[in-house]
Order: C-alpha cells, then structure tokens, then sequence
C-alpha cells in the first residue's frame, strides 16, 4: 500500500536482507571479542528500535521510513544467526551437529506462533493498519532479551590476545575446499529458498488466492523448513554434514520442479513444503561442515564472512524475485531455481573430483 510501484512492493524485505549482511560480520567480530551475550543484547534492542520506527512509519505513511526501520530489524536479526554456532560452542565436539539442529528446531515456534501473533496484533492500533503487528514485534525482541540475564555462556578470553592480523589471516580459511563447500552449500541453500518464498504471497494473490491462503502457505513452509530440525543433527551424526547438506539440494531442485509444473494451490503447497525440507538438511548440514573444519581462532571471522556471504546471496536473490516474478511470472521464476541448483551442485561434483586427483 506505501510503495510507489509494485515492482518495489518487496523493497523492504529486501532491505532487510541487505541489512542483514551488512551486520553480519561486525557482529561476528563483536561477539569474538566481548561474548554472545553483548552481541545478542544489541540485536534484540536493534530489533526493538526498527520495530518502533516502522510503526511510526505506518502512522505517517512514510514508505522510505518503513524501508530504516526495516533495515534496523534486519540488522538486529543477523545478530540472531549466531545462536546457532553459541550452542554449538556450549557441548562436546560429537553434539555439536544435534545442538545446531535443535537450536533451530526452536524456530518452529515462529512458525506456529508468528503468523496467529499477527493475526491478533495487526489491527490493534485501528485505523493504522499492521501497526500493531510491529509493536508485537518490538515486545516480542524485549522478552527475547530476558533468558541472556541467566544463560551461561563461554567467554572468548582467547581472542582478546589474538592481533587484529589475526582476523585477515583467518580469513584466508575461507580458501580450503572444506570451507569453500559449507559456505556455498549453505548460501545456496539460503538463497534459493529467499527467491521462491518471498514472492511466493504476490503471485498466489496474482493467482487468485487470497491473501489468508497465501499466508497459510508460508506458514506451512516455516513449519517445514524447522520441524525436521529435531532429527536433522542425528541424521548428521550417522550419514555425515556433507551426505545430508547435499541430499538437501536434491530436495530444493525437486521443490523448483514442483512449483514450474502449475499454479494450484496443491502445488503452491507442497512445492514450498518441500522448499522448507531441503532447506533445512541443505543449512543445517553446511553449518555443521563449517563448524567441523573451524579452529576456534578462525571462527569469529570465518562465521562473519559465512554469515555475509549467505546474506548478500539472500539480498541478491530477494530484490531479483520481485522483479522476475511480477515481469516474466512464476514458472519462470521456478525454472530459474531449479536450473541454478543443478548447474551449483554439478559444479560442487567436478570441484570434488578435482580435488580428489590432487
């Protein structure tokens, strides 16, 4: 309703991707030298702050506001992606793949409670409408803060000492085939995912669908892309990272498939319940490649610039679809998808094969 075109409806989100990866390696860099628990404090009252504006943004109608405001959340969230590799850090090297996976199996609560959280709040401050779907927001960042008063968690005395040198060479870790794969895997993964789930309410609307529809579709895709998070670490722990984060891509071009063959409302679901699966064996399996191939000096740069890279992947992707899918349509945008994961994951095969004649 504010966006000067439609092409620019998903601007905001796409801002707020690009946020994201702005912040990702700052924070990174932060929570190396004075702990998890600064760096997720920031990003809660970051999160607490964009909401704030955005709901002022609403009120004036302000569409280059709501587009701040979006940026301050975002920015505020990329802090949130660290808590996977924080419960890493919190077992033995053996959990460290089941502790990522049931650190995000958490999400599923967003999944379930997010969507009826904005039902409730969006109408709370009537006439402004989704007013109060960000005010639910800016509580909800405040009560997310509460648990860091009494979570213990390990304090990076190692790196206090470590020269600033340090962070360049760590970064040179990015080059070892390794990490070279975790990190591709998972923003490719993370990409894919962003290009056909952020336009996915404009073209069922465009379809015909209504909006609640549409809704109930991502719903169904966040309950998908978390839910099999409880088993995903144990799947690791018996088939290996690099099996299950490959197996994920599989399931992703099966899901691209699914969505170019037609504009149902069956297909809308299970081509992005699908999407939701192989996401998360194609994250959860790089992320614990990555934490694999880490020492625990490299980690606060390495996880940064993972963690950016997968951001501008995701930036990359969110303002593109927009633009696919409302000028050359959904199909198109589907065979894209599909077309990409196939050329990357050839491409991860003959890397392999190369490297194994080394």
């Amino acid at each position: 309703m504010l966006a000067p075109s439609p092409n620019l409806a998903t601007v905001p989100a796409s801002i707020q991707t690009l946020a994201g990866m702005i912040a990702a390696a700052p924070f990174s860099l932060l929570m190396g030298r004075i702990g998890r628990r600064v760096g997720f404090t920031l990003g809660g009252l970051m999160t607490l702050t964009g909401a704030v504006i955005a709901t002022q943004a609403l009120y004036f109608q302000n569409f280059t506001l709501l587009c701040v405001a979006h940026f301050l959340m975002g920015a505020g969230w990329a802090a949130f992606q660290y808590f996977r590799f924080a419960a890493s850090e919190a077992v033995d090297r053996d959990w460290r793949p089941v502790a990522i996976s049931l650190m995000l199996s958490s999400l599923l609560i967003a999944a379930v409670a997010g969507p009826q959280v904005f039902i409730v709040a969006k109408d709370v401050l009537t006439p402004i409408p989704f007013a109060g779907a960000y005010v639910a927001t800016g509580v909800i960042a405040v009560l997310g803060l509460i648990p860091l008063i009494v979570v213990r968690m390990p304090q990076p005395e190692r790196r206090l000492k470590r020269e600033p040198s340090g962070r360049l060479s760590a970064l040179t870790a990015l080059r070892r085939p390794a990490i070279r794969h975790a990190v591709g895997i998972a923003a490719l993964s993370q990409g894919v995912m962003v290009f056909l789930m952020i336009p996915t309410p404009i073209a069922m609307v465009g379809c015909g669908f209504s909006e609640e529809t549409a809704s109930d579709v991502v719903r169904w895709h966040i309950v998908a892309m978390f839910a099999p998070s409880f088993f995903t670490g144990f799947l690791i722990k018996r088939f290996g990272a690099s099996s299950v984060a490959i197996t994920g891509l599989v399931i992703m071009i099966a899901a691209a498939g699914a969505a170019g063959l037609g504009l149902s409302a069956t297909h809308f679901y299970g081509a992005l319940i699908v999407l939701g699966v192989g996401w998360n064996l194609g994250f959860i399996g790089a992320t614990a490649m990555l934490d694999a191939a880490l020492s625990e000096e490299e980690k606060p740069a390495v996880q940064g610039a993972n963690d950016t890279i997968i951001a501008f992947g995701s930036t990359i992707c969110a303002f593109a679809a927009g633009f696919i899918v409302s000028s050359l349509g959904w199909v198109v945008l589907a065979m894209i998808s599909g077309g990409g994961l196939v050329l990357a994951l050839a491409m991860l095969f003959v890397d392999r094969a190369r490297l194994s004649k080394i």
